[in-house]
């Protein structure tokens, strides 16, 4: 009878163990905070019709290079979009071509993309998301968490 005590606490205990283990992990994943893009350092350095070129040209072969990494795009602000909700998107490249580049704003610097005017040259920093291609409306190579970046 001793020894199914025993056996009965270990498992308890285990169970316990692997319980606060889990709830701790589940603690800081949530309130896990991202970096501040502005403080990243840049993987790639491209203008933005070069970029979009290289996504038009072999999309499969872009998105292995760039997927989730951190780009510095320099080119031509084409728009400056405002949501309902206040975000801001600068869109940038030639304004030849409907393609371009969208940089969805940092929540933490969307304040700045307000001083931004269409027609100026422009340098931003952000994380790759993707490419949409559409052949009528122009396609759009995304990239997330952007910030104004002076340093080219």
């Amino acid at each position: 009878m001793k020894r199914k005590k025993k056996i009965i606490l270990y498992v308890i205990l285990s169970v316990l163990v692997i319980a606060g283990a889990a709830a701790i992990y589940i603690y800081k994943e949530y309130n896990r905070a991202h970096k501040d893009t502005a403080k990243l350092k840049a993987d790639y350095t491209v203008n933005a019709t070069n970029f979009v070129n290289e996504f038009t040209g072999n999309e499969q072969a872009a998105n292995k290079k760039y997927w989730d990494k951190i780009i510095h795009v320099d080119g031509f602000v084409k728009s400056v979009d405002k949501d309902d909700r206040g975000f801001y998107s600068i869109i940038i490249g030639d304004t030849a071509s409907m393609s371009s580049v969208r940089c969805s704003m940092d929540s933490i610097h969307n304040n700045e993309a307000a001083t931004v005017k269409p027609g100026s040259m422009i340098g931003m920093k952000g994380i790759c998301s993707g490419f949409n291609a559409d052949e009528l409306l122009g396609s759009d190579v995304i990239l997330v968490r952007c910030v104004i970046d002076q340093k080219k």
